[in-house]
């Protein structure tokens, strides 16, 4: 009966153990998703640093958003133009949550549109917009994007509507 009852007990906490260990991981993979999130908002949305692109992006990175072009290189045009079109361009990370391959997303973009930006002339007017981006991670790199923005706020504060 000892025999047992030692063998359940030993039984039971490595099936703990596995089940933990697995948990962990799943974390760890998590935590290591959100930080390279992190580090791309950083080098891009932050310090408006476009040339890392390649450290960060898949090739044929997939994106939802209509009205940017597929590939890194349709990320890259899209940035640059909204760079250029609004210099003081600024975004503030709010929040951040994993879930095994996605990584959801909440900030604020806000500048002052002093450029041609969207097909529309420069209008001078400030801007403050939230969003949620939700990207989905492949080994390492951004694969896959679809946003959630208010245009409609956007377009009323830069007086297009």
């Amino acid at each position: 009966m000892r025999k047992n009852l030692n063998s359940i007990i030993k039984s039971s906490l490595f099936t703990i153990a596995i089940l933990l260990g697995g948990n962990a991981m799943a974390q760890t993979i998590q935590d290591q998703n959100k930080a390279i999130i992190g580090q791309f908002a950083e080098q891009v949305f932050i310090n408006k640093d476009l040339s890392g692109l390649d450290k960060y992006l898949l090739e044929d990175y997939i994106q939802h958003n209509p009205i940017v072009e597929q590939g890194r290189a349709g990320f890259h045009t899209f940035f640059k133009n909204w760079f250029e079109g609004v210099p003081d361009f600024e975004y503030s990370l709010k929040k951040i949550i994993a879930d095994e391959d996605s990584v959801w997303v909440y900030g604020t973009y806000s500048g002052t549109q002093t450029g041609d930006w969207l097909a529309i002339p420069a209008t001078n007017k400030p801007y403050s917009i939230d969003a949620v981006d939700i990207f989905r991670i492949e080994d390492g790199k951004l694969a896959e994007h679809w946003d959630v923005i208010d245009i409609y706020a956007l377009f009323k504060q830069l007086g297009t509507i």
